[in-house]
């Protein structure tokens, strides 16, 4: 939960500083930078031999999903963006379904009630009109509910050590490699983007990387799922106290949704797997 406060209030911290900097290099700084610092700090300087195919595989599902996601945010609003990546709340349980693995019924009522909270408590009014800021953050979703997946499985096998820098890393890599295909690269060093740059490295991807994977050990991938479903709340919450934006009863609604969701999963939705030694 606290992992999900941190990315809910990075939405609008992202979307002030695309105002300064096209999403490629935004991306690229933020994650080389927090990549090093987890290196240095979790895995003293190294990974695993084991954990780097594996960091690869979960680094490039997290590279497709922020970079959709931020490209999104260029064409669609934080409340939106927000909901649409909520989509990955009942993507997960899907997932793990196809996949061969039983997941219990409240796991899915659980879900259910997420996604309808999220409606709930951020989607516009102007919902019906689908853009292109719209689809490429379905995608993103689509890439995130993979990563949740993947995660919840290597976390049984490898350290979080060395998993979380290796996945951060090959992120960073990804996006500096895809640099000179986009189409323009601004970069305007401001205070309101080192601010940026220093919240999403440090918080939202060193800090929120590795606590998600730490406790991911103990937490199946669905209920993990239906927790991030919280990440709207947060994003409200931060709106209002930044920008202003009133929460009314749909709010309200939203937020009593998805923790209803989370008890009936949590009470209902099955057992949790052991953690991995070490």
């Amino acid at each position: 939960m606290a992992t999900t406060a941190i990315w809910g209030c990075t939405f609008v911290v992202v979307k002030g500083a695309l105002a300064d900097a096209s999403p490629l290099p935004f991306l690229a700084v933020r994650f080389v930078l927090a990549g090093l610092l987890l290196l240095a700090i979790l895995g003293r300087g190294q990974v695993e031999r084991g954990a780097i195919l594996p960091g690869f595989i979960l680094g490039s599902f997290l590279f497709g999903g922020y970079l959709f996601q931020t490209h999104g945010l260029l064409y669609t609003t934080p409340s939106k963006s927000a909901f649409l990546t909520g989509f990955s709340v009942i993507l997960v349980p899907l997932i793990v379904t196809l996949s061969g693995s039983r997941v219990g019924s409240g796991t899915l009522i659980g879900g259910a009630l997420g996604l309808a909270g999220i409606y709930f408590l951020v989607a516009p009014s102007g919902m019906a009109t689908v853009n292109r800021g719209d689809l490429l953050t379905l995608v993103g979703a689509c890439s995130f509910a993979v990563h949740i997946v993947l995660v919840g499985h290597y976390t049984k096998k490898f350290s979080f050590l060395h998993l979380v820098p290796a996945q951060i890393l090959v992120v960073g890599l990804l996006s500096s490699l895809a640099l000179p295909l986009a189409a323009s690269r601004p970069f305007h060093v401001t205070a309101r983007l080192a601010v940026a740059i220093l919240v999403t490295a440090v918080l939202a991807t060193g800090v929120a990387f590795s606590v998600q994977n730490w406790a991911q050990q103990y937490t199946p991938a669905a209920h993990t799922a239906l927790i991030f479903a919280l990440e709207p709340v947060f994003a409200a919450l931060s709106s209002r106290l930044v920008v202003g934006e009133h929460l009314g009863g749909r709010a309200l609604a939203g937020s009593g949704l998805i923790l209803g969701g989370m008890v009936v999963s949590e009470i209902w939705g099955g057992s949790k797997p052991s953690p991995v030694e070490g």
